[in-house]
């Protein structure tokens, strides 16, 4: 309804079909703007530089992290505060600090 009255209010705008074309021209035609859309997306959707996606090599940047040593894993245990939630690995702080030296080493 309210582009009824809107339209009504405006009155008959003229409308203007003008494309680029290829060059510097204009197309004006209602085929040639067609044709011309139709060569534009097929530019764009037809890659002709890779054949095969998954011949393509991607190269991710990963950091270099070096391991942690068994005094930071030590020094680490020694700062983990008990009663709180345990990670993601679901193990309580509680459960790795009463552990022994073995366990310590383990988890390293």
């Amino acid at each position: 309804m309210y582009r009824g009255i809107s339209a009504f209010k405006k009155g008959e705008q003229p409308r203007t079909d003008i494309v680029k074309g290829e060059k510097v021209d204009l197309v004006a035609d209602c085929h040639s703007i067609l044709a011309r859309w139709r060569h534009y997306i097929c530019q764009i959707l037809n890659v002709h530089g890779v054949t095969d996606v998954r011949q393509t090599e991607i190269n991710k940047a990963e950091r270099l992290v070096l391991e942690p040593s068994a005094s930071e894993v030590e020094l680490s245990t020694e700062k983990l505060e008990i009663s709180k939630s345990p990670g993601i690995d679901q193990i309580p702080a509680e459960l790795i600090k009463a552990g022994s030296k073995t366990i310590r080493c383990e988890i390293h």
